[in-house]
């Protein structure tokens, strides 16, 4: 996968960056810089191409997902952190997700679907990766959510069931609610940089 790593300091977590709709490996750097600047960094392309526009997996139309191609997706992209653990020297189960709209949601995904596959997660405007399955254990993997009352692709009540879903699998989950919609808010990147000296630091 297209992606960039910078290292950083080797006691904190690896932060693994995960760009929404058609962004690129280089969207979330600023982002990280401002959760945890220290934080060596793994920001990864998604390989799906929607219109001209990268994603991490298909979808059927807005806000339904192609499941399919979302087990297939999520499962090559936990492949490539274990090959960039190796290739990289990063401890592998010491990684942090930080993901953002469709980011957030594939992330969301490898906590669904993948025991022990990340060690925490930031999930910025994430919507619930599929429905009627049951969760690994995520006791001591920690999760930030934040999101908008007024974001017109996700519900409240989606963000709701979501923050349900982890915490019913013994994820501790810190909800962070802005009045905003879709768009990432600087409040809710400053909550995020809080929370993660919280638990990480």
């Amino acid at each position: 996968m297209k992606h960039l790593y910078k290292q950083g300091n080797k006691k904190l977590p690896t932060l693994l960056l995960l760009h929404g709709t058609g962004g690129d490996e280089r969207d979330l750097l600023p982002l990280a810089a401002m959760i945890a600047p220290e934080a060596s960094v793994l920001s990864v392309k998604g390989n799906v191409d929607e219109n001209g526009m990268a994603r991490f997996f298909a979808r059927l139309r807005e806000g339904v997902f192609d499941e399919e191609d979302l087990l297939f997706r999520t499962r090559e992209l936990k492949e490539f952190i274990d090959e960039s653990a190796v290739d990289y020297g990063f401890d592998r189960d010491n990684v942090v997700a930080l993901g953002y709209s469709n980011g957030a949601n594939i992330a969301a995904s490898l906590m669904y679907h993948i025991n022990k596959s990340l060690k925490g997660g930031i999930l910025f405007h994430a919507m619930v990766p599929r429905r009627g399955v049951d969760l690994p254990e995520l006791n001591g993997v920690p999760v930030f959510i934040g999101a908008g009352k007024r974001d017109p692709l996700i519900p409240m009540a989606e963000t709701e069931e979501l923050v349900k879903n982890l915490k019913s699998a013994h994820s501790s989950v810190t909800e962070f609610w802005t009045d905003g919609g879709h768009e990432l808010r600087r409040e809710e990147v400053e909550e995020a940089k809080r929370w993660f000296e919280e638990n990480f630091n």
